[in-house]
């Protein structure tokens, strides 16, 4: 698989709830906090989104979709000066795949989905997110209209095994709308998902998580990007923010962590799937990425991010 594959197989990401709104009239709606990454398209009409920390509220359009993956609190609205209801009393009551109308509706229409992470570094993917990815090009609708037109009618039209077509629909607009935010240039960006954008610090990525168990070497990499050591080593720390050797050490900890929690094998055959001569040399690796030993870990302990040592996620 590729990088982008390999992080949400990892993350296994689900749609936890998937419903449409349709509004009409004056109508604001603020909704709290929430946790994972929200995924919003407007089918007709437009609205308003304002979010805690962003100084600019921004105006969503008939095709616009957008990604809210820091959880912090956000208003949807026709008017942002109108005092805003609180969501749960208009959402609490309605049914997964179920469509939400206000005012009689009409006038506004949108699909939404909530998606939760099964595995325990969701930052991984929402720590190198931006608090909105808005995505509003007349390319990027195009890509996104099949899908967002086939979840409308899953939702307008209810049909046997119609909830689970929009959960799949959902989670398929969740994966296009990553793969069109790194196509349009989010540049300046450190992280291992901006780095996909570059084509040389791709090519290095995939190898390594094509092969996670090889023993790279900085010359062996660089070599894959085409380019001198130096000049490698130099611009993966600067797009990636963690040295080439010490990223491939977190990705291997990362697949050792998710085998410990969700296999039965046994630390020494992870070990030596991931390139480790012996147990010993891994679970130091392993301790000092993940904050704990192999055993510990493997006994269903809630997980800490990989720590650069510094407090910081390497992968954010």
């Amino acid at each position: 698989m590729d990088p982008l594959s390999d992080v949400l197989s990892l993350l296994k990401p689900r749609s936890y709830m998937v419903r449409g709104f349709d509004m009409a009239g004056p109508w604001s709606i603020q909704f709290a906090q929430h946790e994972g990454i929200k995924c919003y398209a407007v089918a007709s009409g437009q609205c308003w989104l304002s979010m805690e920390g962003v100084p600019d509220p921004v105006r969503l359009r008939a095709g616009d979709c957008l990604l809210l993956p820091r959880g912090r609190p956000f208003r949807l609205a026709s008017d942002l000066t109108l005092t805003p209801i609180d969501g749960e009393t208009i959402f609490s009551t309605a049914r997964d795949g179920a469509i939400t109308s206000f005012n009689g509706g009409g006038e506004c229409f949108g699909i939404g989905g909530w998606f939760a992470f099964a595995g325990h570094h969701a930052g991984i993917l929402l720590g190198v997110l931006p608090p909105i990815v808005h995505l509003r090009k007349d390319s990027d609708k195009a890509a996104l209209r099949w899908s967002l037109e086939r979840m409308m009618q899953e939702l307008r039209e209810p049909r046997p095994g119609g909830l689970l077509v929009a959960r799949h629909l959902a989670h398929l607009v969740l994966v296009q709308a990553l793969r069109l935010y790194l196509a349009e240039g989010s540049s300046g960006g450190v992280g291992w998902l901006f780095a996909l954008a570059d084509i040389q610090m791709s090519a290095a990525i995939n190898a390594m998580h094509q092969d996670p168990a090889r023993r790279w070497t900085l010359q062996a990499l660089a070599e894959r990007a085409g380019m001198s050591r130096s000049s490698f080593a130099q611009k993966f720390k600067e797009t990636v923010g963690a040295t080439p050797m010490d990223y491939l050490t977190r990705w291997r900890m990362m697949l050792a962590g998710d085998r410990l929690e969700n296999s039965s094998d046994p630390i020494s055959a992870i070990a030596l799937s991931l390139g480790y001569e012996s147990e010993s040399a891994f679970s130091t690796a392993f301790k000092r990425v993940m904050d704990s030993s192999p055993r510990k870990y493997g006994r269903g302990r809630n997980s800490p991010l990989p720590s650069n040592g510094e407090g910081k996620s390497v992968y954010a």
